[in-house]
């Protein structure tokens, strides 16, 4: 699908949640989206409206049958993941990877094991260019 990252919008929170709902299900009607919520659950009204929302965003599409509407991912959840990335690139690391990089490495302790396997991508990616 060509879609263009760099215009996709961000999710609120409860956007969010309803998409990654989406990407488990496949294709869900506003029911069975409220049925994988934890309790309490939210009103009816209130998941159909971000639903809407979604598909107004371009994120969902419907079918319909009679009244009632059957709601599928248009993006992936892969895609959306790229187009977060790389928001936060560059929004909070002054567009380089390696500054994402630098910061995940010095939060997050990697074990012996998680450094190779990060220096085998490192070579692997070198010998592509």
């Amino acid at each position: 699908m060509g879609y263009n990252l760099s215009l996709m919008e961000e999710l609120t929170k409860s956007e969010e949640h309803i998409m990654q709902i989406l990407w488990k299900l496949g294709n869900a009607f506003v029911k069975d989206i409220i049925e994988e919520m934890e309790d309490p659950k939210p009103p009816y009204t209130t998941v159909s409206s971000v639903v809407r929302i979604l598909e107004a965003k371009g994120f969902v599409s419907h079918k319909a049958y009679g009244k009632t509407h059957e709601y599928s991912p248009l993006i992936s959840k892969e895609q959306y993941r790229k187009g977060s990335i790389q928001r936060m690139v560059k929004y909070y690391f002054d567009d380089k990877t390696s500054n994402l990089l630098s910061f995940l490495m010095q939060e997050k302790k990697l074990s012996k094991k998680e450094l190779q396997e990060l220096q085998q991508f490192i070579d692997q990616q070198k010998q592509r260019s």
